[in-house]
């Protein structure tokens, strides 16, 4: 992984490539102790005497040279395209793949790509075609019902309470009738009676007769009036309860019947969605499967969900490279930059288009490591490109047409800054150098050192005053390490600390 180098610096710190002081960090503990070690032996083979201490033994240096610098990063990625027709499952729940087209076919359309199980279907079809009829035959009842209950009601208010109407009112009309033959016969009687010819008791007689035809006018008239006020708002009020009652049954089974007649529909149209067929013609692609997982997900005999990508049909014109970059280097890749993509059997120049601002899901399959995906899109109709394709995708995140370049294993980080050891008549003479860009390999030296001039290679294995300068810097670092820890922690554990 390249880094480029940080132009601010919020620490104490020089400012210097990361990868640099991240090598020269490691390796300056490690040959620290290794030459302590060695000491013995690297006096005599290497440095010679005290006297000689910086003589220098052949074939320990490298000539300076002016030159370009590319400063990139390198990442592997695969071929896919930008502008893919997914075709996903329409089927719910799970289902089980039974032929699937093989990965890379060129189809035509309306060619056959995959097929799903349809067994659970079939029983499904069948199950809801039952509880279709049968509420198709619950709502003709009911509908039948509800209309008997609204006639029901035209039939009272227009028929039966008209004929109890008019039956009582004729009962009514001949009771009034029985009133007035009763008051005649009576005031008859009265008049016979006052001539001698008919005794008191049958005048009682005759106005009793009256007394009860009265009566009998009165009941009739009572009973036309509770039928008027009572009987038949009662009457209705109970048809009608009935009507609404028989409509809400209706209303609700007919809902039913919808709602199981769209279930048979659904389950027809899923049926027609086992089988998936090319919409149009291209190249067919599985999906790509997750990092951790080491088979695809589409193959016969594999389980699927709805709205799963079962199939992918790219658009060959628009091609792009996605890549995972390093968190340390996240900030220092930006959209525009040139990519060179590396193929199994050409090499294009891409441009980055994006870069995600939030990292992918790091895990054991990463190996813990945090990347961010990266977009490099290829040239519009290039040929002979294939999603899946292994891709090296090389990104330049700076370039130097011409520069002082001096190894990176030749400069060593120390208190002061940057240094080097150049060969002078055989003896290793120290330059503060001050640096520019940088990659794994080589350093652009803005100052110390000069085209044509030898740097000694690994100086901390060859010289002392390397070792020694190397040693007391990564002291340096490790003081200031544990003073930013002191400052960070809270008070009441550097008092405990104190007191301990």
């Amino acid at each position: 992984m390249l880094r480029m180098p940080s132009t601010t610096n919020a620490s104490d710190d020089p400012p210097a490539p990361r990868q640099i002081r991240r090598a020269w960090w490691i390796a300056g503990v490690v040959l620290v102790l290794l030459a302590a070690a060695a000491f013995p032996v690297m006096e005599d083979l290497v440095l010679g005497s005290s006297d000689d201490s910086e003589r220098l033994a052949p074939g320990v240096t490298h000539r300076i040279e002016r030159g370009p610098l590319v400063v990139s990063v390198i990442e592997r990625g695969r071929l896919r395209s930008s502008n893919n027709v997914e075709i996903r499952c329409r089927v719910r729940g799970e289902n089980t793949i039974t032929w699937v087209v093989e990965s890379g076919t060129v189809v035509e359309p309306g060619e056959v790509l995959l097929r799903l199980d349809t067994l659970v279907i079939e029983e499904e079809i069948a199950e809801r075609t039952k509880y279709a009829h049968l509420a198709r035959a619950q709502v003709a009842r009911l509908e039948a019902e509800m209309k008997r209950a609204q006639l029901a009601i035209s039939e009272y208010a227009q028929g039966r309470f008209v004929s109890e109407l008019a039956t009582l009112e004729k009962d009514l009309a001949i009771a009034e009738s029985n009133l007035r033959a009763a008051r005649n016969m009576r005031d008859y009687a009265v008049m016979m009676a006052k001539s001698g010819y008919v005794n008191d008791l049958e005048v009682e007689e005759k106005t009793s007769y009256v007394n009860q035809s009265q009566l009998a006018v009165e009941l009739k008239k009572k009973e036309i009036e509770v039928l008027k006020k009572y009987t038949k708002e009662e009457e209705l009020a109970r048809l009608q309860g009935e009507y609404r009652a028989a409509k809400a049954e209706y209303e609700a089974e007919k809902e039913r019947a919808m709602a199981d007649e769209h279930r048979l529909q659904r389950a027809l149209e899923e049926f027609e969605n086992c089988v998936i067929k090319a919409e149009r013609g291209g190249m067919v692609v599985y999906p790509s499967n997750r990092e951790w997982e080491e088979a695809p997900r589409i193959e016969e005999g594999a389980t699927v969900h709805k709205d799963q990508v079962l199939l992918l049909m790219p658009d060959l014109q628009h091609m792009e490279v996605k890549v995972g970059i390093h968190e340390s280097i996240r900030d220092e890749v930006q959209p525009g930059m040139t990519a060179v993509v590396r193929l199994p059997k050409k090499t294009v120049q891409g441009e980055v288009t994006f870069v995600s601002p939030a990292a992918r899901p790091a895990g054991w399959w990463t190996g813990n490591v945090v990347k961010y995906d990266t977009v490099v899109r290829l040239p519009e109709g290039e040929e002979g490109l294939i999603p899946g394709m292994t891709a090296e995708v090389e990104i330049i995140l700076a370039r130097v047409d011409d520069a002082v370049l001096v190894p990176t294993s030749a400069v060593v980080e120390t208190a002061d800054g940057y240094a080097c050891w150049v060969n002078q008549k055989g003896r290793a003479v120290r330059r503060a150098i001050t640096i520019g860009q940088a990659n794994d390999l080589l350093v652009a030296v803005e100052s110390g050192v000069r085209a044509g001039e030898e740097v000694v290679l690994n100086p901390m294995t060859h010289v002392r005053e390397a070792q020694q300068e190397a040693a007391a810097a990564f002291d340096l670092d490790r003081k200031r390490a544990q003073d930013r820890r002191r400052r960070s922690e809270p008070a009441g554990r550097r008092q405990e600390r104190r007191g301990a």
